[in-house]
């Protein structure tokens, strides 16, 4: 079944909650905030989107960039339905490019305790070299 990979310009909220929930993403996202998400959304400068033949929304990569030298992905989503055909790989390897290519950009991201395991298998390289102030913490 052939998927459509899009840089999204106005993804819309809806769709984008619905695959956060789709792919288990939901339980770590605030979309029961609606204000929140509607700025995650927005404030977002790339959006890569996977579509089905039908337009169905199954897999999104939401990142912050500045297109020449780093890209965050502060979210990886894909349909749990839809995983397993290496739809999140392209998702990023298209983010990473559409941000200005590996010669020239770091992608970075946080993984999720249960997707530990899958950013080696898509091509990402565990850095031991960052540090962050998390939500809510010290």
């Amino acid at each position: 079944m052939p998927i459509l990979y899009t840089v999204e310009h106005d993804l819309s909220v809806d769709e984008f909650v619905d695959v956060l929930r789709r792919s288990g993403l939901a339980e770590r996202r605030p979309v029961d905030e609606p204000d929140r998400i509607r700025a995650m959304v927005e404030n977002a400068n790339l959006t890569v989107s996977a579509r089905s033949k039908d337009d169905l929304l199954v897999g999104v990569a939401r990142s912050v960039t500045d297109f020449a030298f780093c890209c965050y992905v502060s979210d990886l989503a894909v349909d749990a339905a839809y995983q397993g055909r290496g739809i999140g790989r392209e998702l990023l390897n298209r983010s990473h490019e559409a941000a200005g290519g590996r010669a020239n950009v770091t992608l970075l991201l946080l993984a999720a305790p249960g997707a530990v395991s899958y950013y080696p298998r898509a091509g990402l390289a565990k850095l031991e070299n960052c540090y962050g102030a998390v939500r809510g913490g010290a």
